[in-house]
């Protein structure tokens, strides 16, 4: 990106997200990043740049360019484009040095991942980014986001409609796997007191550690199971031969979806596991039961006891596995691939 401080935009959307920071930052100039070749005139960069605010203990990151800064482009007059810019807090330092360009990267990375997927963003969404967030520094523990609403800039109006300020935040897997046991509002709010204004620290350990704070997720998940309804996998499917239904699953995912079945069907709630080319909605019930809904969709009822047989065998251990109460159901593990950055094979889980 581009040091781009002395540039002026004229540029109605853009105005409004300087008009809301200046307000909260009255007097603050940022260091402001531009693209030198943004999306829109043909380049690889979503984003048309980045503001970057000076904090005592962080630095206060703001996109440009995932709502409309120009002109009005999209149907919906309520929303401006993609309806959020990212904001992003990292922990820093008083070494005297700039933000790190490896967060500037990240953001671009994260906007060209909602433009080129169509995939958006809103609060309580999690992303597992399958490494560390910061490349430079391998040996981070932040290896997941989640987003919330930016705690201090909200929302606001712009001439080409509502944005929000969709803030992102550094996990630890360990506490990526609370989220998903549990609930990532909950779970925040637990986290906050130690995470002030849910800032990204590259440096920290798993706050999960914290006996008391392991203790009010296993009780919350306990009391209130799990929020996550939809499980997204590498290697699902199911195969229905002459009464008998095979599942499949990779050895990578089985750990979180037996945790997720336990999370939700006890609580009356279904999940859905989906991959690329099949998915398995899961739900209890009184007895067995198995559905071919079509278009690679099988549906299964799993009463408690079958359950709990079911959730046993999820290990990440490459085998056939039979399920004694129940002859007409198999599960098979097989091994998973974990790729590194640049689609090499990093791992082999099974």
């Amino acid at each position: 990106m581009a040091d781009t401080d002395d540039a002026e935009f004229p540029a109605r959307g853009w105005h409004a997200i300087d008009a809301a920071l200046h307000l909260f930052y009255p007097g603050v100039e940022p260091k402001h990043y531009g693209s030198a070749l943004p999306w829109r005139f043909g380049g690889r960069d979503p984003l048309d740049g980045v503001s970057v605010y000076p904090r005592a203990d962080h630095w206060h990151f703001v996109t440009y360019g995932l709502s409309e800064l120009y002109d009005k482009e999209t149907d919906d007059p309520a929303v401006s484009g993609w309806g959020f810019e990212f904001t992003f807090r990292l922990a820093r330092d008083d070494d005297g040095t700039g933000p790190p360009n490896w967060a500037l990267n990240f953001l671009q990375n994260l906007a060209r991942y909602v433009v080129e997927s169509g995939n958006t963003f809103e609060p309580g969404h999690r992303l597992d980014l399958n490494g560390p967030i910061c490349l430079a520094d391998p040996s981070t523990a932040i290896r997941g986001v989640t987003f919330v609403t930016d705690p201090e800039l909200g929302e606001i109006d712009t001439p080409h409609g509502r944005l929000r300020f969709l803030q992102v935040v550094g996990l630890t897997l360990p506490e990526y796997a609370a989220a998903e046991q549990w609930d990532v509002d909950r779970l925040l709010e637990v986290l906050g007191p130690h995470m002030p204004l849910f800032t990204t620290d590259i440096g920290r350990g798993n706050l999960v550690d914290d006996p008391a704070i392991a203790a009010a997720i296993a009780e919350g998940a306990a009391r209130e199971g799990s929020s996550t309804g939809t499980l997204y996998v590498a290697t699902v499917s199911a195969q229905i031969t002459a009464g008998r239904t095979t599942v499949t699953f990779g050895a990578n995912a089985v750990e979180r979806i037996a945790r997720l079945l336990v999370g939700r069907l006890p609580f009356g709630r279904g999940l859905l596991v989906s991959g690329p080319d099949a998915a398995i909605g899961f739900l209890t019930g009184d007895q067995l039961s198995i559905a071919d809904r079509g278009s690679g969709l099988v549906e299964i009822e799993l009463p408690p006891a079958l359950l709990t047989e079911f959730v046993a065998v999820l290990r990440p251990a490459a085998g056939a596995y039979d399920l004694p109460g129940a002859s007409e159901l198999a599960v098979q593990v097989v091994k998973s691939q974990i790729r590194g950055a640049d689609g090499s094979v990093v791992a082999e889980v099974g």
